[in-house]
């Protein structure tokens, strides 16, 4: 399935762009697991002010993104939402 520009609008929107947005992904050489808790915490925050929080985590979903904080999601949460919808 191919995604048109139109389609990602809502990115515009996001409470993540800027500085803020290191929050939402582990570093590259990962992260001791307190360190990684108060990031996603810090992510979540920001999620919960974001107005495209529903189509960002529909997006997320959708592409079975396996990184990062996704509307207000982490991985771990994502997989048992996929779970969830497939057993139903």
């Amino acid at each position: 399935m191919t995604m048109t520009y139109r389609e990602f609008d809502w990115q515009a929107e996001a409470a993540c762009r800027g500085p803020q947005a290191s929050a939402f992904f582990p570093p590259p050489l990962g992260e001791p697991r307190k360190e990684k808790a108060r990031r996603e915490e810090r992510a979540k925050q920001i999620c919960g002010t974001c107005v495209v929080r529903s189509q960002c985590l529909d997006y997320a979903v959708s592409i079975r993104e396996r990184h990062g904080i996704w509307g207000g999601t982490n991985e771990n949460e994502r997989r048992n939402l996929l779970l969830a919808s497939e057993a139903s």
